[in-house]
């Protein structure tokens, strides 16, 4: 079967023009119309916007029957984190804590699809995360992941999908997936990880911050960023779109 991932740091939906507007995080989610839609920086419960569920909100306006949270950081008032928004039911789900003492709040969304293969279904794990801004940070937050028992316990020819804000600047964390465990980078020009789709800042991107990889018997059909107009302002990160066949 051909499933499209469509992973999209939104910034709260506030636009590097500073307003909160989630309609245009929606239209672009439109166009796409992914199966699976892994979002970071998503509010819940705060102020500036409008004390929202961004989670929900989104899911609604894509008629996203599925969804999950998972929330990292604590405001004054209202949390936020990733979320996962499917096509297909989620059957299981937890948070997985990365957060590294003294650092800011870090999580990884575990979520578990129930994907429907022949004649009967196929369990797809999907990691949607976000790691932190020092490098020093990223590679222990990858280890806390891989020795979560939800990765920990799959096998190496299992399906799985580790997708998110990887703020790797400088291409340092991408081969800790592509060489030492075993993953394709579906978000690259060509083969290997040295040429990452360029995703960041959104209005003039220099850097790819936003990645895909997958791993087990999936073939990545295509990755591409977004181009649509509206997605330069809408957030300071562009989406990127995997094609994938499982």
């Amino acid at each position: 079967m051909k499933l499209r991932i469509l992973s999209y740091n939104i910034h709260r939906a506030i636009g590097v023009d500073r307003r909160f507007r989630p309609e245009r995080i929606a239209k672009v989610l439109a166009h796409y119309n992914a199966d699976l839609v892994l979002l970071q920086e998503v509010d819940v419960g705060a102020p500036r916007s409008r004390e929202l569920n961004l989670a929900q909100e989104l899911a609604e306006l894509g008629n996203y029957p599925y969804y999950a949270v998972g929330l990292n950081v604590q405001l004054r008032k209202g949390m936020y984190g990733n979320a996962t928004l499917s096509r297909y039911p989620i059957i299981r789900e937890r948070n997985i804590d990365l957060t590294l003492d003294g650092r800011k709040a870090r999580g990884c969304l575990f979520t578990e699809l129930e994907l429907p293969y022949l004649a009967s279904t196929r369990l797809l794990p999907v990691f949607n995360l976000h790691l932190g801004l020092s490098f020093k940070e990223r590679p222990q937050q990858v280890g806390r992941l891989v020795r979560a028992p939800e990765f920990a316990g799959l096998g190496a020819n299992d399906p799985c999908v580790v997708a998110g804000d990887f703020n790797d600047w400088w291409t340092r964390i991408a081969p800790l997936f592509t060489e030492a465990l075993g993953f394709s980078c579906a978000t690259n020009h060509g083969g290997g990880y040295q040429n990452a789709i360029l995703t960041y800042p959104s209005f003039s991107p220099t850097t790819g911050l936003d990645k895909v990889f997958c791993r087990g018997p999936i073939t990545v059909l295509g990755g591409k960023r977004c181009r649509l107009r509206v997605s330069r302002v809408a957030s300071d990160h562009l989406p990127v779109i995997v094609d994938l066949e499982l």
